[in-house]
């Protein structure tokens, strides 16, 4: 069965631009226990975003490991990405972390998922993980199919407002950041 994280962040590369977008809420079970979290961040010393969903300890030990595999393959995302997942998968630890990840760079964008996958995205350069991921992905995209002349964070916004009209999990108190590609 598909574990369904209560969060949603979206990722869109448009026009030069990389923007994440979380929204704020945190929930344990059918109650909102907080309204302004923040889910993205960009890491230090490197032009690279992530953004997670799913259990917050489990996202923070994550987002830790996953800075470490970027300073040991010298920001090169690829590799981090790749070595963090093999890591997830196989560290008897590390595999029970419930969260997934979101990271992108000036040119890559992928999910990781402790299962080992890495998921890049089609040509239209936009992903999405959470409960509310589907429906933001879904918006995003037909925003861009009309290549519409505003910026990413834009497109980013308005489909997030979107998800959070209907998941119940997502809120509208959003959380950016921006990299130039």
């Amino acid at each position: 069965m598909e574990k369904t994280y209560s969060t949603t962040v979206l990722a869109v590369r448009y026009n030069k631009k990389l923007v994440f977008v979380a929204d704020g809420q945190v929930t344990r079970g059918v109650t909102a226990l907080k309204h302004h979290a923040k889910k993205v961040r960009k890491f230090d010393g490197f032009d690279v975003i992530g953004g997670f969903a799913g259990a917050a300890a489990d996202a923070f030990t994550l987002f830790d490991l996953f800075e470490k595999k970027l300073k040991e393959f010298g920001g090169n995302l690829t590799k981090a990405s790749v070595s963090l997942a093999k890591e997830w998968r196989t560290d008897k630890y590390l595999r029970v972390l419930e969260a997934s990840l979101l990271v992108g760079d000036k040119k890559d964008l992928y999910l990781v998922s402790g299962d080992g996958n890495i998921i890049a995205p089609d040509s239209d350069n936009v992903m999405a993980i959470g409960s509310g991921g589907d429906y933001a992905l879904s918006a995003a995209k037909g925003i861009l199919s009309l290549k519409p002349k505003i910026t990413a964070k834009e497109i980013a916004t308005r489909a997030m407002d979107i998800a959070s009209t209907l998941c119940i999990y997502t809120n509208n108190n959003f959380t950016f950041e921006e990299i130039s590609c």
